[in-house]
Protein backbone atom coordinates (compact mmCIF):
# COMPACT_ATOMS: atom_id res chain seq x y z
CA UNK A 1 0.00 0.00 0.00
CA UNK A 2 1.45 3.31 -0.52
CA UNK A 3 2.16 5.85 2.01
CA UNK A 4 0.82 8.68 2.75
CA UNK A 5 -1.81 8.58 0.21
CA UNK A 6 -5.01 8.69 2.66
CA UNK A 7 -4.13 12.20 3.79
CA UNK A 8 -0.86 14.20 2.01
CA UNK A 9 2.18 12.84 0.10
CA UNK A 10 5.40 13.59 -1.30
CA UNK A 11 5.00 12.27 -5.55
CA UNK A 12 8.42 11.53 -7.03
CA UNK A 13 8.47 12.48 -10.34
CA UNK A 14 11.39 10.88 -12.64
CA UNK A 15 12.23 11.61 -16.10
CA UNK A 16 11.67 9.00 -18.56
CA UNK A 17 15.17 9.76 -20.07
CA UNK A 18 14.88 10.08 -23.79
CA UNK A 19 15.82 8.13 -27.27
CA UNK A 20 18.86 10.78 -27.76
CA UNK A 21 20.08 10.32 -24.63
CA UNK A 22 24.50 11.35 -25.47
CA UNK A 23 27.39 12.53 -23.92
CA UNK A 24 27.86 16.07 -25.66
CA UNK A 25 29.85 17.88 -23.07
CA UNK A 26 27.05 20.49 -23.36
CA UNK A 27 27.46 22.03 -19.90
CA UNK A 28 29.96 23.91 -19.01
CA UNK A 29 30.50 24.17 -15.30
CA UNK A 30 29.40 20.51 -14.83
CA UNK A 31 32.82 17.91 -14.49
CA UNK A 32 30.70 15.21 -15.43
CA UNK A 33 29.62 16.38 -18.38
CA UNK A 34 32.53 17.70 -19.42
CA UNK A 35 34.73 14.90 -18.47
CA UNK A 36 32.78 12.53 -20.44
CA UNK A 37 32.07 14.44 -23.78
CA UNK A 38 31.95 12.36 -26.95
CA UNK A 39 31.82 9.46 -25.65
CA UNK A 40 29.62 6.90 -26.73
CA UNK A 41 25.96 6.45 -24.98
CA UNK A 42 23.40 3.63 -24.50
CA UNK A 43 20.38 5.11 -24.44
CA UNK A 44 18.38 2.16 -23.89
CA UNK A 45 20.66 1.24 -21.04
CA UNK A 46 19.91 4.52 -19.55
CA UNK A 47 16.12 4.31 -20.01
CA UNK A 48 16.17 1.13 -17.84
CA UNK A 49 18.19 2.16 -15.09
CA UNK A 50 15.88 5.12 -14.49
CA UNK A 51 13.04 3.14 -14.65
CA UNK A 52 14.61 0.49 -11.81
CA UNK A 53 15.13 3.31 -9.30
CA UNK A 54 11.39 4.66 -9.89
CA UNK A 55 10.47 1.01 -9.43
CA UNK A 56 12.31 0.41 -6.01
CA UNK A 57 11.12 3.30 -4.93
CA UNK A 58 7.48 2.55 -6.04
CA UNK A 59 7.73 -1.25 -4.48
CA UNK A 60 8.85 1.17 -1.27
CA UNK A 61 5.77 2.44 -0.65
CA UNK A 62 6.77 6.09 -2.48
CA UNK A 63 4.42 7.60 -4.85
CA UNK A 64 5.97 7.46 -8.15
CA UNK A 65 5.17 9.62 -11.53
CA UNK A 66 6.98 9.51 -15.05
CA UNK A 67 7.92 12.50 -16.93
CA UNK A 68 7.55 12.04 -20.67
CA UNK A 69 10.81 13.03 -22.75
CA UNK A 70 10.99 15.58 -24.94
CA UNK A 71 11.32 15.34 -28.63
CA UNK A 72 14.31 15.09 -30.41
CA UNK A 73 16.31 16.60 -31.97
CA UNK A 74 14.51 20.10 -31.97
CA UNK A 75 14.11 20.61 -35.61
CA UNK A 76 12.04 24.07 -34.55
CA UNK A 77 14.71 25.11 -32.95
CA UNK A 78 17.18 24.38 -35.67
CA UNK A 79 15.10 26.13 -38.11
CA UNK A 80 14.72 28.88 -35.86
CA UNK A 81 18.65 28.98 -36.19
CA UNK A 82 18.12 29.34 -39.99
CA UNK A 83 18.32 25.96 -41.52
CA UNK A 84 15.54 25.70 -44.16
CA UNK A 85 14.28 22.66 -46.41
CA UNK A 86 12.49 18.76 -45.33
CA UNK A 87 13.22 17.88 -41.38
CA UNK A 88 15.80 15.44 -42.91
CA UNK A 89 17.56 18.72 -45.10
CA UNK A 90 17.68 20.53 -41.98
CA UNK A 91 19.36 17.91 -40.36
CA UNK A 92 21.94 17.35 -42.95
CA UNK A 93 22.31 21.15 -43.15
CA UNK A 94 23.28 21.22 -39.61
CA UNK A 95 25.49 18.50 -39.72
CA UNK A 96 27.04 19.65 -41.88
CA UNK A 97 27.71 23.29 -41.31
CA UNK A 98 26.71 23.29 -37.22
CA UNK A 99 27.25 19.87 -36.01
CA UNK A 100 27.61 21.13 -32.02
CA UNK A 101 24.00 23.15 -32.86
CA UNK A 102 23.05 19.62 -33.97
CA UNK A 103 24.41 17.98 -30.59
CA UNK A 104 22.73 20.70 -28.54
CA UNK A 105 19.12 20.11 -30.45
CA UNK A 106 19.30 16.33 -29.57
CA UNK A 107 20.50 17.29 -25.79
CA UNK A 108 18.02 14.38 -23.60
CA UNK A 109 18.28 16.70 -20.59
CA UNK A 110 14.91 17.51 -20.10
CA UNK A 111 16.00 13.54 -17.94
CA UNK A 112 16.35 16.06 -15.20
CA UNK A 113 13.43 16.94 -14.15
CA UNK A 114 14.62 18.88 -11.17
CA UNK A 115 14.98 21.56 -13.49
CA UNK A 116 11.60 20.85 -14.96
CA UNK A 117 9.89 24.15 -12.51
CA UNK A 118 9.12 24.71 -9.14
CA UNK A 119 6.63 23.70 -7.39
CA UNK A 120 4.70 25.33 -4.28
CA UNK A 121 2.50 22.87 -2.67
CA UNK A 122 -1.14 24.37 -1.91
CA UNK A 123 -0.80 24.54 1.70
CA UNK A 124 1.81 27.25 0.72
CA UNK A 125 0.18 29.59 -1.81
CA UNK A 126 -2.15 32.31 -1.06
CA UNK A 127 -4.86 30.86 -3.71
CA UNK A 128 -4.45 27.25 -2.14
CA UNK A 129 -3.76 25.78 -5.81
CA UNK A 130 -0.33 23.79 -6.33
CA UNK A 131 2.09 26.26 -8.22
CA UNK A 132 4.04 25.33 -11.24
CA UNK A 133 6.92 27.76 -12.89
CA UNK A 134 8.58 26.04 -15.40
CA UNK A 135 12.16 26.59 -15.31
CA UNK A 136 13.54 29.16 -18.56
CA UNK A 137 17.04 27.23 -18.21
CA UNK A 138 18.15 30.24 -20.30
CA UNK A 139 22.16 29.73 -19.03
CA UNK A 140 22.82 26.89 -21.80
CA UNK A 141 20.78 26.62 -24.77
CA UNK A 142 20.41 23.09 -25.35
CA UNK A 143 18.52 23.40 -21.97
CA UNK A 144 16.40 26.95 -22.96
CA UNK A 145 14.72 25.05 -25.70
CA UNK A 146 12.81 22.61 -22.99
CA UNK A 147 10.33 24.65 -21.40
CA UNK A 148 7.43 25.03 -24.12
CA UNK A 149 7.54 21.66 -23.96
CA UNK A 150 7.79 20.75 -20.27
CA UNK A 151 4.90 23.67 -19.97
CA UNK A 152 2.55 21.20 -21.94
CA UNK A 153 3.30 17.85 -20.16
CA UNK A 154 3.24 19.33 -16.98
CA UNK A 155 -0.67 21.21 -17.69
CA UNK A 156 -1.63 17.51 -19.22
CA UNK A 157 -0.54 15.52 -16.04
CA UNK A 158 -1.83 18.01 -13.59
CA UNK A 159 -5.34 19.75 -15.66
CA UNK A 160 -8.04 20.55 -13.12
CA UNK A 161 -7.37 24.22 -12.71
CA UNK A 162 -9.30 24.75 -9.28
CA UNK A 163 -6.21 22.62 -8.25
CA UNK A 164 -3.14 23.45 -10.14
CA UNK A 165 -1.76 26.98 -11.35
CA UNK A 166 0.54 26.83 -14.29
CA UNK A 167 2.92 29.64 -14.93
CA UNK A 168 5.15 30.33 -18.37
CA UNK A 169 8.81 30.24 -18.01
CA UNK A 170 10.06 33.69 -16.65
CA UNK A 171 11.66 36.36 -19.53
CA UNK A 172 14.51 33.91 -20.73
CA UNK A 173 17.18 37.02 -20.32
CA UNK A 174 20.38 36.28 -17.63
CA UNK A 175 19.24 38.59 -15.09
CA UNK A 176 16.36 36.12 -14.40
CA UNK A 177 18.19 32.82 -15.37
CA UNK A 178 15.82 30.05 -13.65
CA UNK A 179 17.11 25.85 -13.05
CA UNK A 180 13.84 25.35 -11.00
CA UNK A 181 13.80 23.08 -7.80
CA UNK A 182 17.73 21.76 -8.61
CA UNK A 183 17.91 25.55 -6.20
CA UNK A 184 14.77 24.89 -4.51
CA UNK A 185 13.51 22.67 -1.40
CA UNK A 186 10.33 22.63 1.06
CA UNK A 187 10.81 22.52 5.09
CA UNK A 188 7.79 21.25 6.67
CA UNK A 189 6.50 19.13 9.85
CA UNK A 190 4.07 16.99 6.81
CA UNK A 191 3.07 17.47 3.72
CA UNK A 192 0.15 18.86 3.52
CA UNK A 193 0.80 21.27 6.56
CA UNK A 194 2.39 25.07 5.59
CA UNK A 195 6.08 24.97 5.31
CA UNK A 196 9.10 27.13 4.52
CA UNK A 197 10.03 27.44 0.94
CA UNK A 198 14.31 27.37 0.66
CA UNK A 199 15.17 29.23 -2.60
CA UNK A 200 19.19 28.95 -3.35
CA UNK A 201 20.60 31.72 -5.90
CA UNK A 202 24.20 32.02 -6.99
CA UNK A 203 24.43 35.20 -7.69
CA UNK A 204 21.88 39.04 -8.02
CA UNK A 205 21.90 40.05 -11.15
CA UNK A 206 20.97 43.68 -10.14
CA UNK A 207 22.59 43.86 -6.51
CA UNK A 208 26.49 44.03 -7.09
CA UNK A 209 27.32 43.89 -3.92
CA UNK A 210 27.07 40.41 -3.63
CA UNK A 211 29.79 38.44 -4.79
CA UNK A 212 29.65 36.15 -8.37
CA UNK A 213 31.76 33.03 -8.97
CA UNK A 214 34.55 33.66 -10.93
CA UNK A 215 35.45 30.60 -12.72
CA UNK A 216 31.87 28.80 -13.77
CA UNK A 217 29.06 30.78 -14.34
CA UNK A 218 25.63 30.93 -11.58
CA UNK A 219 22.85 29.78 -13.30
CA UNK A 220 20.15 30.90 -10.28
CA UNK A 221 20.08 34.66 -9.73
CA UNK A 222 18.43 35.76 -6.66
CA UNK A 223 15.57 38.22 -8.46
CA UNK A 224 14.64 35.05 -10.43
CA UNK A 225 14.10 32.90 -7.52
CA UNK A 226 11.84 36.16 -5.52
CA UNK A 227 9.68 36.23 -8.85
CA UNK A 228 9.08 32.36 -8.85
CA UNK A 229 7.97 33.05 -4.94
CA UNK A 230 5.88 36.67 -6.39
CA UNK A 231 3.94 34.07 -9.10
CA UNK A 232 3.40 31.66 -6.29
CA UNK A 233 1.81 33.54 -3.55
CA UNK A 234 4.12 32.46 -0.85
CA UNK A 235 4.40 34.61 2.52
CA UNK A 236 7.48 36.15 2.69
CA UNK A 237 6.90 35.15 6.61
CA UNK A 238 7.73 31.79 5.30
CA UNK A 239 10.49 32.06 2.39
CA UNK A 240 14.47 32.02 2.97
CA UNK A 241 16.66 33.38 -0.08
CA UNK A 242 20.27 32.03 0.67
CA UNK A 243 23.12 32.11 -2.17
CA UNK A 244 25.70 29.38 -3.07
CA UNK A 245 28.99 29.84 -1.44
CA UNK A 246 30.73 31.03 -4.87
CA UNK A 247 33.93 29.03 -3.94
CA UNK A 248 32.19 26.09 -4.82
CA UNK A 249 30.06 26.89 -7.40
CA UNK A 250 33.75 27.33 -9.24
CA UNK A 251 34.36 24.16 -8.08
CA UNK A 252 31.67 22.34 -9.96
CA UNK A 253 28.76 23.15 -7.86
CA UNK A 254 26.39 24.35 -10.53
CA UNK A 255 23.40 23.61 -8.29
CA UNK A 256 22.32 23.70 -5.16
CA UNK A 257 21.46 19.99 -5.80
CA UNK A 258 24.89 19.30 -5.79
CA UNK A 259 25.73 20.03 -2.16
CA UNK A 260 22.84 19.92 -0.17
CA UNK A 261 19.59 18.20 0.02
CA UNK A 262 16.54 18.50 1.95
CA UNK A 263 13.20 16.92 3.01
CA UNK A 264 10.77 17.00 6.19
CA UNK A 265 12.78 19.12 8.73
CA UNK A 266 16.13 17.71 7.85
CA UNK A 267 19.15 19.84 6.04
CA UNK A 268 21.64 18.10 4.89
CA UNK A 269 24.59 20.14 3.49
CA UNK A 270 28.13 20.65 3.07
CA UNK A 271 29.86 22.81 5.63
CA UNK A 272 30.43 25.05 2.94
CA UNK A 273 27.61 25.30 0.98
CA UNK A 274 26.16 28.11 1.60
CA UNK A 275 28.20 31.89 1.21
CA UNK A 276 26.67 32.73 5.31
CA UNK A 277 25.84 29.26 6.87
CA UNK A 278 24.79 30.33 10.64
CA UNK A 279 22.76 32.72 9.02
CA UNK A 280 20.66 30.63 6.49
CA UNK A 281 20.52 27.94 9.30
CA UNK A 282 19.19 30.53 11.73
CA UNK A 283 16.46 32.12 9.50
CA UNK A 284 14.90 28.57 8.29
CA UNK A 285 14.95 27.47 12.13
CA UNK A 286 13.81 30.38 13.02
CA UNK A 287 10.47 30.40 9.99
CA UNK A 288 10.04 26.53 11.02
CA UNK A 289 9.80 27.01 14.15
CA UNK A 290 6.83 29.73 13.48
CA UNK A 291 5.20 26.68 12.16
CA UNK A 292 5.71 24.08 14.57
CA UNK A 293 8.68 22.62 13.33
CA UNK A 294 12.30 21.90 14.49
CA UNK A 295 15.16 22.05 11.73
CA UNK A 296 17.62 19.37 11.94
CA UNK A 297 20.36 20.25 10.30
CA UNK A 298 23.18 17.36 8.59
CA UNK A 299 25.88 19.50 8.46
CA UNK A 300 29.32 17.82 6.23
CA UNK A 301 32.19 19.54 7.46
CA UNK A 302 34.72 19.79 4.64
CA UNK A 303 37.80 18.11 7.09
CA UNK A 304 35.48 15.08 6.91
CA UNK A 305 34.70 15.35 3.13
CA UNK A 306 36.23 17.93 0.93
CA UNK A 307 33.69 19.82 -2.17
CA UNK A 308 35.75 18.08 -4.43
CA UNK A 309 34.65 14.22 -3.34
CA UNK A 310 31.30 15.21 -2.83
CA UNK A 311 30.69 16.82 -6.50
CA UNK A 312 33.31 13.36 -7.61
CA UNK A 313 30.46 11.23 -6.36
CA UNK A 314 27.45 13.17 -6.43
CA UNK A 315 26.75 12.20 -2.15
CA UNK A 316 24.65 15.58 -2.19
CA UNK A 317 22.53 15.16 -5.19
CA UNK A 318 20.33 11.94 -3.54
CA UNK A 319 17.00 11.96 -2.80
CA UNK A 320 15.66 12.30 0.90
CA UNK A 321 12.41 10.04 1.78
CA UNK A 322 10.90 10.04 4.75
CA UNK A 323 10.27 6.41 5.94
CA UNK A 324 6.78 4.98 7.75
CA UNK A 325 8.77 5.21 11.26
CA UNK A 326 9.73 9.03 10.24
CA UNK A 327 13.35 8.89 10.02
CA UNK A 328 14.80 9.17 6.63
CA UNK A 329 16.29 7.32 3.38
CA UNK A 330 19.24 8.56 1.65
CA UNK A 331 19.19 6.80 -1.60
CA UNK A 332 22.63 7.67 -3.12
CA UNK A 333 24.28 7.20 -6.69
CA UNK A 334 26.45 4.03 -6.86
CA UNK A 335 29.42 6.48 -7.12
CA UNK A 336 29.10 6.73 -3.20
CA UNK A 337 29.93 3.71 -2.82
CA UNK A 338 33.15 3.30 -5.32
CA UNK A 339 34.24 6.99 -2.79
CA UNK A 340 36.38 5.15 -0.08
CA UNK A 341 35.70 8.83 2.32
CA UNK A 342 31.94 8.83 0.80
CA UNK A 343 30.81 5.73 1.75
CA UNK A 344 33.15 5.73 5.03
CA UNK A 345 31.14 8.55 5.90
CA UNK A 346 28.22 7.48 5.50
CA UNK A 347 28.79 4.28 7.84
CA UNK A 348 29.65 7.05 10.05
CA UNK A 349 26.58 9.10 9.55
CA UNK A 350 24.55 5.90 10.13
CA UNK A 351 25.90 5.06 13.37
CA UNK A 352 25.02 8.78 14.78
CA UNK A 353 21.65 7.90 15.71
CA UNK A 354 20.53 11.24 13.63
CA UNK A 355 17.52 11.74 11.38
CA UNK A 356 19.25 9.69 8.33
CA UNK A 357 18.71 6.12 9.20
CA UNK A 358 19.17 4.35 6.03
CA UNK A 359 21.50 4.47 2.41
CA UNK A 360 20.65 2.62 -0.26
CA UNK A 361 22.83 2.81 -4.36
CA UNK A 362 21.67 3.36 -7.34
CA UNK A 363 23.18 2.02 -10.54
CA UNK A 364 22.62 5.32 -12.51
CA UNK A 365 26.05 5.36 -14.69
CA UNK A 366 24.59 6.61 -17.70
CA UNK A 367 23.03 9.50 -16.26
CA UNK A 368 26.07 10.10 -13.52
CA UNK A 369 28.56 10.06 -16.74
CA UNK A 370 26.24 13.66 -18.00
CA UNK A 371 26.40 14.85 -14.49
CA UNK A 372 23.41 13.94 -12.91
CA UNK A 373 22.24 11.81 -10.16
CA UNK A 374 18.98 10.81 -8.08
CA UNK A 375 17.90 14.37 -7.35
CA UNK A 376 18.57 15.41 -10.68
CA UNK A 377 16.32 12.54 -11.84
CA UNK A 378 13.13 13.77 -9.86
CA UNK A 379 10.26 16.66 -9.61
CA UNK A 380 8.92 16.58 -6.26
CA UNK A 381 5.32 17.80 -5.76
CA UNK A 382 3.25 17.69 -2.12
CA UNK A 383 -0.21 16.90 -2.72
CA UNK A 384 -3.29 16.67 -0.69
CA UNK A 385 -5.34 13.29 -1.32
CA UNK A 386 -7.89 15.24 -3.75
CA UNK A 387 -4.71 16.86 -5.82
CA UNK A 388 -3.62 13.46 -6.05
CA UNK A 389 -6.77 11.79 -7.00
CA UNK A 390 -7.17 14.36 -10.10
CA UNK A 391 -3.78 13.94 -11.54
CA UNK A 392 -3.87 12.35 -14.89
CA UNK A 393 -3.87 8.78 -13.40
CA UNK A 394 -1.92 7.50 -16.32
CA UNK A 395 1.40 9.02 -15.34
CA UNK A 396 1.54 7.16 -12.13
CA UNK A 397 3.80 4.34 -11.74
CA UNK A 398 2.74 0.58 -11.47
CA UNK A 399 4.06 -2.35 -12.09
CA UNK A 400 1.56 -2.71 -15.01
CA UNK A 401 2.89 0.64 -16.55
CA UNK A 402 6.93 -0.51 -15.33
CA UNK A 403 6.45 -3.56 -17.59
CA UNK A 404 5.15 -1.46 -20.08
CA UNK A 405 7.63 1.14 -20.78
CA UNK A 406 10.21 -1.44 -20.48
CA UNK A 407 8.74 -3.10 -23.29
CA UNK A 408 8.55 0.32 -24.80
CA UNK A 409 12.37 1.07 -24.29
CA UNK A 410 13.24 -2.04 -25.98
CA UNK A 411 11.35 -1.77 -28.68
CA UNK A 412 12.42 1.88 -29.66
CA UNK A 413 15.89 2.63 -28.31
CA UNK A 414 19.26 2.33 -29.64
CA UNK A 415 21.87 0.55 -27.68
CA UNK A 416 24.96 2.87 -28.90
CA UNK A 417 24.75 6.33 -29.81
CA UNK A 418 27.74 8.45 -31.23
CA UNK A 419 28.13 11.98 -32.50
CA UNK A 420 27.86 10.64 -35.82
CA UNK A 421 24.80 8.88 -35.49
CA UNK A 422 22.72 12.26 -34.28
CA UNK A 423 23.36 13.37 -38.00
CA UNK A 424 20.50 10.22 -39.18
CA UNK A 425 17.30 11.56 -39.75
CA UNK A 426 16.12 8.27 -38.85
CA UNK A 427 16.70 9.12 -35.25
CA UNK A 428 14.29 11.76 -35.31
CA UNK A 429 11.65 9.65 -37.14
CA UNK A 430 12.37 6.79 -34.63
CA UNK A 431 11.87 9.43 -31.60
CA UNK A 432 8.72 10.95 -33.03
CA UNK A 433 7.24 7.29 -33.61
CA UNK A 434 8.16 6.15 -29.87
CA UNK A 435 6.76 9.58 -28.38
CA UNK A 436 3.56 8.98 -30.26
CA UNK A 437 3.10 5.70 -28.60
CA UNK A 438 4.10 7.07 -25.33
CA UNK A 439 1.80 9.81 -25.25
CA UNK A 440 -0.73 6.98 -25.40
CA UNK A 441 0.50 5.08 -22.89
CA UNK A 442 0.78 8.05 -20.80
CA UNK A 443 -2.41 9.39 -21.91
CA UNK A 444 -1.43 12.89 -22.48
CA UNK A 445 -2.87 14.35 -25.55
CA UNK A 446 -1.38 15.70 -28.42
CA UNK A 447 1.87 18.09 -26.49
CA UNK A 448 4.63 17.65 -29.00
CA UNK A 449 5.27 20.03 -31.90
CA UNK A 450 4.87 16.81 -34.37
CA UNK A 451 1.82 16.27 -32.62
CA UNK A 452 0.39 20.06 -32.66
CA UNK A 453 1.85 20.85 -36.27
Amino acid sequence: MTRSLASACELNIDGLVGPTHNYGGLSYGNVASQNNSQVASNPREAARQGLAKMRALMDMGYAQAVLAPQERPDVQALRACGFSGSDAQVIEKAARDAMPLLIASCSASSMWTANAATVSPSADTADGRVHFTAANLNCKFHRSIEHPTTSRVLAAMFTEERYFAHHAALPAVSQFGDEGAANHTRFCRNYGEPGVEFFVFGRSAFDLRLPSPQRYPARQTLEASQAVARLHGLNDNAVVFAQQNPAVVDQGVFHNDVIAVGNGQVLFHHEDAFLDSPRVIGELHDKLARLGGDLQPVCVPRQALPVEDAVRSYLFNSQLLTRADGRMLLVVPEECRGNPRVWAYLQTLLGSDGPIAEVRAFDLKQSMQNGGGPACLRLRVALQAEELAAMNPGVMLTPALYQRLLQWVDQHYRDRLSESDLADPQLLNECRTALDELTQILGLGAVYPFQLN
